[in-house]
């Protein structure tokens, strides 16, 4: 288990971490959220050992980082903020050396070796230096570099930074694919991510947890929880459909898109799961409305993570 107990850092009289506690397990895939400047990185480097605490414990598969720190980092691959890797290095040499400082050998070394390298797709340019590739294919050597040794507790920081949409996809499955036997944590500002792959989420701002839940329930947080979606024909009166939703009784408002013809029904707090749903749906069939599209939301992640860190900007 990764365990961090009362962690805090200050440099000088500012408080960038302010008395952090969580766990997380193996089969976990921690999504670290919050607010650029909400002290992300900053506890990532310490869980990693990078900086020092000020105060606080953080125990890494029963191995203290203060106490046992290359024991605990043994069982650490960290993907830092930015990737940084030796520019004049091609991405071979780089791998061959941390395979090398991780005691990697023989025939173990080998396999990890080309795992990655495939698993990443760098074959294209395992021979150039790394200060000529692509920010995407420097966050892919980057990633290659952490899970070489293949270790229980991975930290990745912004992993697809800099990523094209493919990319993305392809680094977020080899996530899922790697959670089922280690404990992941996940230091990222981009909702998509932890929508994307994360089990949990933890919200920070101002260097303290505001939330910690599963995506799901912390979507369930939002106004737009069982809200109906519905797109209305271009042959109908939008205003006299969003009078008649208005008059529903499991709402808790309308909301009117005129340029998309759309309109949005809240559902109200104390209404069951899909109270709103079927009013809406037995409301359109006796009017016999022309709908073009009808979607039930689970909420938006979004609009919860601004509300928790007070409307700060992901």
């Amino acid at each position: 288990m990764l365990k961090i107990e009362n962690l805090t850092k200050r440099y000088g009289s500012h408080t960038v971490v302010d008395d952090l506690s969580f766990c997380c397990a193996p089969g976990e895939v921690l999504g670290f959220l919050g607010p650029n400047g909400a002290g992300k990185s900053t506890t990532m480097k310490m869980v990693t050992g990078f900086v020092p605490p000020t105060v606080g414990r953080i125990s890494i598969c029963g191995h203290d980082i203060d106490q046992a720190p290359l024991e605990a980092r043994r069982c650490i691959g960290y993907l830092p903020e930015g990737a940084p890797c030796y520019p004049e290095m091609t991405p071979r040499s780089f791998l061959e050396f941390v395979a090398d400082i991780r005691h990697l050998t023989g025939t173990d070394r080998n396999t990890r070796l080309d795992s990655v390298i495939e698993a990443l797709h760098l074959a294209p340019v395992l021979n150039q230096s790394i200060d000529t590739l692509s920010k995407g294919f420097k966050r892919r050597v980057g990633l290659a570099q952490a899970i070489i040794h293949d270790p229980e507790v991975l930290i990745l920081d912004e992993p697809t930074d800099g990523l094209d949409p493919n990319q993305k996809h392809e680094v977020r499955e080899l996530i899922r694919s790697m959670a089922t036997n280690k404990m992941i944590v996940l230091s990222t500002h981009i909702l998509e991510e932890v929508e994307a792959v994360c089990t949990r989420a933890i919200i920070i701002a101002n260097g303290s947890i505001l939330a910690d839940d599963t995506p799901e329930q912390l979507a369930r947080r939002s106004r737009y929880h069982n809200a109906v979606r519905l797109s209305v024909g271009a042959n109908e009166n939008l205003d006299q459909a969003q009078a008649a939703l208005a008059q529903l009784v499991s709402i808790d408002g309308v909301e009117v898109d005129p340029s998309s013809r759309t309109i949005t029904v809240l559902a109200g707090a104390q209404t069951r799961d899909g109270e709103t749903w079927q009013e809406v749906f037995d409301l359109i069939s006796r009017q016999n409305w022309d709908i073009t599209s009808l979607q039930l939301e689970t909420g938006q992640l979004d609009q919860v993570f601004r509300e928790i860190t007070g409307g700060s900007h992901a």
